[in-house]
């Protein structure tokens, strides 16, 4: 943040988004009081170091660094601010003294100071802990309200990455080959997907978090949600720092992609088969974690996601806004959707299962994976564990031989792109997906289909004989330049 803004704020004076504090040598109580009020209002912006009336006084340069320590300490002390709150405070000058600067998000949540509830009214902090009525409503707008849906009406269609958009109608076309999207332009696709909304009770109407979240220019993203990260982390052989890692600042269906090539460079994908067919039990599994990562991220709070992969587990957590407490019991429990808008895009475009189904797959192929069960706590910071236990179960010893002799398979062949290019010139003339394999000398058909034939669909280079019924027995496929 420039300078410039800061100067803008105190100009502003305080409002119901903006309060002052003098704070020249240490915080006040009725600090954590305003940032209670702002986390169960709109949010908000505290400046320290500035008097009611606009005056700079400046904080106490000895104390600047304190004050920071005790800030960062008190937000994550349960007795002081309930839930926590991950927020930093940042230093600037103005008039040759330090100020300092905190942005508090609007909580999902009603947010207590030392068991207390404060609300926003004007330029002014009050308790609304014995007034029933106020409680009462705060508490139903909370759970009401989700924050993937705080509208922004200054952004605009040319915020948005095309070629995003344009992915996503191309793989909601592999998933349903007469669906909508595909002759929607690209506002009426966010439309249809609910990405731009008006709110009724102010009358704002615009494209939402959810939009920018998932279809955004990285600068977009960043400008509105600054905090925004997934953080992947191996830490196997260096516990201290890590041994490979990716800082993830960009659009969540890029994300999502980035999160599990870093799964799949860093994990072995043991050979399972259900019903005959290959199934890749690694993908499935932490196609729901980066699903609860993603998808399930309570996004006003500031709490950067991570997924770490240590020698004997994944480790993998991020912000929430829970409707329970405690572990996850996959026969026991009834699934919430958290951003339920970002959980249906991902669904169109085949990124996400139905609404609870995913734990119970998690669940299930958990078991063959490791040996062991996962384990998913439900809090404020939604954890997930997977264990990496070293030994082979039953099945992986029934299966060792076939899936050598799968290995030696691919090894053999070519890469991936010249398999491809193979495949354009083989389907000039229509061919069976049978036909395919037999031609590239594959025994894998879930592996023919997720590494060549869905990439040449989505690039549309390839094209099915029977769109509307995509598994068809008698489908096949021809090549665009022969179609």
């Amino acid at each position: 943040m420039q300078q410039a803004k800061i100067n803008s704020i105190i100009q502003q004076g305080e409002g119901l988004n903006i309060e002052f504090k003098k704070c020249k040598y240490k915080l006040s109580n009725n600090v954590f009081e305003t940032i209670c009020a702002f986390l169960n209002r709109f949010g908000g912006e505290l400046l320290l170091g500035v008097k009611d009336n606009g005056e700079v006084v400046g904080v106490d340069t000895e104390r600047v660094n304190q004050i920071k320590k005790d800030f960062v300490a008190a937000m994550n002390n349960i007795q002081i601010i309930n839930p926590t709150c991950y927020l930093t405070l940042e230093e600037f000058t103005i008039e040759d003294k330090v100020v300092l600067y905190g942005y508090i998000p609007e909580s999902s949540q009603v947010q207590r100071c030392i068991g207390k509830i404060f609300d926003r009214n004007e330029d002014s902090d009050f308790d609304i802990t014995e007034n029933s009525s106020l409680a009462t409503a705060l508490y139903v707008r909370k759970q009401t309200s989700y924050s993937e849906n705080k509208i922004y009406p200054y952004v605009t269609i040319k915020d948005f990455r095309t070629d995003l958009i344009e992915r996503a109608r191309k793989l909601a076309k592999i998933q349903k080959p007469d669906h909508p999207w595909a002759e929607l332009d690209d506002v009426e696709l966010l439309k249809s997907a609910q990405l731009y909304l008006k709110d009724y009770r102010n009358g704002k109407k615009g494209f939402t978090l959810a939009s920018i979240l998932l279809f955004g220019k990285d600068e977009v993203i960043m400008s509105v949600l600054p905090h925004h990260r997934t953080d992947a982390i191996v830490r196997i052989k260096n516990r201290d720092r890590y041994d490979d890692r990716d800082d993830i600042r960009t659009n969540l269906i890029e994300s999502y992609d980035r999160i599990m090539s870093f799964v799949q460079k860093h994990l072995p994908d043991k050979f399972y088969l259900e019903n005959e067919q290959r199934i890749n039990i690694r993908d499935h599994i932490f196609r729901e974690v980066a699903g609860n990562i993603l998808i399930h991220r309570e996004y006003s709070n500031p709490f950067p996601a991570k997924i770490i992969i240590e020698k004997n587990r994944v480790y993998a957590e991020n912000s929430n806004k829970p409707h329970c407490h405690g572990l996850i019991d996959p026969e026991n429990f009834s699934p919430f959707p958290k951003n339920p808008i970002i959980a249906k895009v991902f669904k169109e475009i085949g990124r996400a299962d139905e609404l609870g189904s995913g734990v119970r797959k998690l669940f299930r192929y958990c078991k063959f994976y490791s040996g062991d069960k996962p384990r998913l706590l439900e809090e404020d910071i939604f954890k997930t564990i997977i264990p990496l236990n070293r030994h082979a179960d039953r099945q992986d010893t029934q299966q060792a031989t076939r899936q050598d002799t799968q290995q030696v398979t691919r090894q053999a062949e070519t890469g991936s792109e010249d398999r491809k290019t193979k495949v354009l010139e083989y389907c000039r003339a229509e061919r069976t997906l049978k036909q395919i394999m037999k031609f590239l000398n594959l025994k894998d058909r879930g592996h023919c289909m997720d590494e060549i034939i869905n990439p040449l669909l989505e690039s549309d280079n390839l094209k099915r004989t029977i769109p509307d019924k995509p598994s068809s027995p008698n489908q096949k496929y021809i090549s665009e330049d022969a179609y």
